[in-house]
């Protein structure tokens, strides 16, 4: 008669732990990459955002320009579309949908009706660090305009420079953004779909790396 082996109960709790430890590492495995994948996604979603952002302002321009033509404004549409073709290489890049449009939608409160920030906003509890090339007319403080409005960037080279649909060019804008407590000071150039746009060099100056859209932003008009 042949002996059936049996594993003492010392052999089976270190099988039994073996066991449980590889699939908690499992476990633990699957929801490190999870995570991960979550913040990627959400970077991503925050880039794409911004782009379709700058996408819609600068058709807004281009639809504005034809409905109200003047002697530039064939320059300046074919300067914007050359805007949109580079975003588009941007969001190719992004793996954004190309092409995505949206409209900078958040609401404007027109500059006579703006109130001054309160006493405790980010600003004043710790002053922005000023980024801008003119020292002297970044350090003031001016009118805030545009408020709850968001900020980006009009995909245009340059000197840092802005463009809006309220302010005529020469007005001086200061841009803080809260979020890391930067600002700049630049001066209108041209007309846009929005309050405030900030060509490429001006939006890097007060930028969070890997955005291209400011939604925690403080307006003023200087001077």
């Amino acid at each position: 008669m042949s002996r059936r082996r049996t594993l003492s109960t010392k052999k089976k709790l270190v099988l039994l732990v073996s066991a449980a430890a590889v699939a908690g590492g499992g476990a633990f495995a699957f929801a490190a990459t999870s995570n991960a994948s979550s913040v990627q996604n959400a970077a991503t979603s925050t880039v794409c955002q911004g782009l379709a952002t700058a996408f819609g302002n600068n058709e807004t321009f281009i639809a504005d320009q034809r409905a109200n033509p003047d002697a530039q404004s064939e320059a300046r549409i074919a300067n914007r579309e050359a805007v949109l073709a580079q975003i588009k290489v941007q969001q190719e890049a992004s793996g954004c949908e190309v092409g995505e449009s949206a409209q900078d939608s958040q609401p404007v409160t027109p500059p006579a009706a703006s109130t001054p920030p309160a006493a405790s906003a980010p600003a004043e509890s710790a002053p922005a660090e000023d980024t801008g090339a003119d020292a002297g007319a970044g350090a003031a403080t001016g009118e805030q305009v545009c408020n709850g409005s968001t900020v980006t960037l009009s995909g245009e080279a340059g000197a840092p420079a802005a463009s809006s649909n309220q302010f005529p060019a020469g007005t001086l804008l200061k841009v803080t953004n809260l979020d890391n407590n930067k600002s700049t000071t630049v001066e209108v150039t041209a007309t846009s779909g929005s309050c405030a746009l900030l060509n490429n060099a001006a939006f890097e100056l007060v930028r969070e790396p890997g955005k291209f859209l400011i939604r925690n932003a403080l307006i003023e008009k200087v001077g």
